[in-house]
């Protein structure tokens, strides 16, 4: 599924541990090393989607993280045409995402990457926030930059309160609705492009 503009509606998610370390994933048979992320689906909202994603790429369920806050727009980056699948070339051009900043409220051991029958990482570790850009690849790097920054200021102290003027209701785990960006409605299906 595409916009107008051939971007193909997506989420990203930062993982924190209590020591606001960040998760980061090596994709499956190579050495690259992302957070995890995945396309929304017709009919889901982003906040939908990261928790499909979050189960299918590392095995948590919602009661296993709170969210802490999401980018207010949706921030996109372009796939060069090599990484295109050729049917797709001409339609497609990227990713648009929303990201989510979550709290791990679980343990490591909850952790899974064999949840489902289609791993996307086969290795992980904590990180510190600011990962190592150079370690992302190039294409991705800006909305990586982009995400961290945006998100930054929602960092949970270290002495465990919110930072003041922190966006989580009196439940401790839903974002207030002033910090969510209006829902964008989705274009018709399009020919899926390749995620990257």
């Amino acid at each position: 599924m595409l916009d107008r503009d051939g971007f193909r509606p997506n989420v990203g998610i930062i993982l924190l541990n209590q020591k606001n370390q960040v998760f980061w994933g090596k994709r499956i048979r190579t050495h690259s090393w992302q957070f995890p992320q995945g396309g929304i689906d017709r009919g889901e909202t982003p906040e939908q989607a990261m928790y499909r994603e979050l189960h299918e790429e590392v095995g948590l369920q919602p009661e296993h993280v709170a969210i802490v806050a999401r980018t207010r727009d949706w921030l996109r980056y372009e796939v060069p045409q090599r990484y295109i699948r050729r049917d797709a070339r001409g339609h497609y051009k990227g990713q648009k995402q929303i990201w989510f900043l979550l709290q791990l409220t679980g343990f490591d051991w909850n952790l899974n990457l064999r949840a489902t029958d289609h791993p996307e990482f086969d290795a992980w570790r904590w990180n510190d926030y600011w990962v190592p850009l150079d370690a992302v690849v190039d294409f991705k790097r800006g909305v990586y930059h982009d995400a961290l920054t945006e998100l930054s200021r929602y960092l949970p102290r270290q002495d465990g309160r919110p930072r003041a003027g922190h966006p989580r209701t009196a439940a401790g785990n839903r974002l207030e609705e002033a910090v969510l960006p209006a829902q964008e409605n989705l274009p018709e299906q399009e020919p899926k492009a390749q995620d990257s």
